[in-house]
């Protein structure tokens, strides 16, 4: 189905930010949602016929364009924001568990980085169906049930990805959504996931079944939000105008790849989305495979991701000419780091949370050790002053420009 972005902008305009976020209004009597809509539509007996009573509706304040109502917890100094315009409230940095839970790390180190994690404030906990064939969701779901924390008080993300052997266990067909989210849900001995997310596009997949399996599957309580990752502008408005078309329910983020040698989506596309449908940002890899760091000086140590079985790709990729090219950028990064007092990583970190739009960063971590010092970059945020993004993008030379 194609698109015009022209002709969904100019709908927008006619909405009201409540319509564009809440969907349309529903009439007399009825919901929004159709039959079985659960919830999302009229609560009992607030419809029905009769006189129609005034009411007087007080605007809220206005929030300054592009600004993420961001808060500081008590205690930890975590921050947090809203999720795109949702009204979930996230830490701005999350723990993820790709490569590590199941596979890197044993599972008691595992329980260390997720009990740090919590205790200084982090709340968003990321994983997929695929992660170490399904372990990764075992190990953190065992541990959230033997720690017994509150369920409200973390959210959980998974994604349907479709790394299963039969045909009907990839893609995005609602058989696959709907099964693959249950297999999650049993796996992390949970009744619901907070956020659902549609990982790459299926292009044997119509988008109108996408969106009402993600509808469906919220309106069963097994997801709460559903998201895309990686995921085109385009793709996502499509998604966003069948949604409104079918008054169905919209994505409301997509997982993106932003670095500092990654950077146009993050920059030109995302904040664009976020502007105009309200589509958030939950970012990973900051340390782009773990290449930002200045551990490696020209070389792949013994203990990283890349000598792991399985990702020699990723040894590759550092040991190729445009490995080394951005090996060489980070040395030359070190000053602005030493200037501000923190590691490499902290600064791409804080660069990552800085963008627009972005409600989360995904940190990947193989220890309590390494989480803490990542933990740091929330520090070094407040000091990106306009002039020292100004040195890092003169560095790097890479930095986004609209072609406008």
């Amino acid at each position: 189905m194609q698109v015009s972005i022209a002709c969904t902008e100019q709908n927008l305009r006619s909405r009201s930010s409540e319509d564009r976020l809440c969907g349309p209004r529903p009439g007399p009597g009825g919901g929004n949602g159709g039959p079985g809509s659960g919830g999302h539509g009229n609560p009992p007996g607030s419809g029905g016929s009769g006189p129609k009573a005034r009411v007087a509706l007080i605007p809220r304040p206005p929030v300054p364009a592009g600004a993420l109502r961001e808060s500081t917890g008590r205690g930890t100094g975590m921050k947090y924001r809203n999720l795109g315009k949702s009204g979930l409230r996230v830490s701005c940095l999350g723990l993820g568990t790709w490569v590590t839970f199941g596979s890197q790390i044993s599972d008691e180190t595992a329980e260390d980085v997720l009990t740090v994690a919590y205790e200084h404030g982090v709340n968003l906990f990321d994983t997929t169906e695929i992660y170490a064939a399904g372990k990764a969701e075992q190990v953190l779901g065992n541990t959230l049930k033997s720690k017994g924390w509150r369920r409200s008080s973390y959210v959980i993300t998974t994604k349907i990805v479709g790394g299963g052997q039969a045909e009907t266990e990839r893609g995005l067909s609602r058989k696959h959504i709907i099964e693959g989210l249950r297999g999650s849900l049993e796996r992390l001995q949970l009744g619901y996931v907070d956020i659902v997310f549609a990982s790459r596009s299926d292009p044997n997949s119509p988008m109108e079944e996408i969106v009402r399996a993600m509808t469906y599957v919220i309106n069963q309580g097994l997801a709460l939000y559903w998201g895309t990752s990686r995921w085109s502008a385009m793709e996502i408005m499509e998604a966003y105008s069948m949604a409104r078309q079918f008054n169905l329910i919209p994505p409301v983020c997509e997982q993106a790849e932003p670095h500092l040698f990654q950077r146009e989506k993050v920059e030109m596309q995302l904040p664009e989305l976020y502007h105009k449908i309200g589509v958030g940002s939950v970012t990973w890899s900051p340390l782009a495979y773990s290449l930002i760091t200045s551990k490696y000086d020209g070389r792949v140590p013994d203990a990283c991701r890349a000598t792991i079985k399985g990702y020699q790709w990723l040894k590759d990729k550092m040991q190729s000419e445009d490995g080394k090219k951005q090996q060489a950028r980070i040395t030359d990064l070190l000053p602005i780091a030493h200037q501000l007092g923190c590691t490499v990583g902290q600064l791409a970190i804080a660069w990552c949370l800085r963008s627009e739009g972005v409600s989360s960063v995904l940190l990947g971590v193989s220890s309590a050790e390494q989480l803490m010092e990542h933990l740091g970059a929330l520090q070094v945020l407040s000091q990106l002053t306009p002039q020292i993004v100004m040195e890092i993008d003169a560095l790097l030379g890479n930095k986004s420009h609209s072609k406008k």
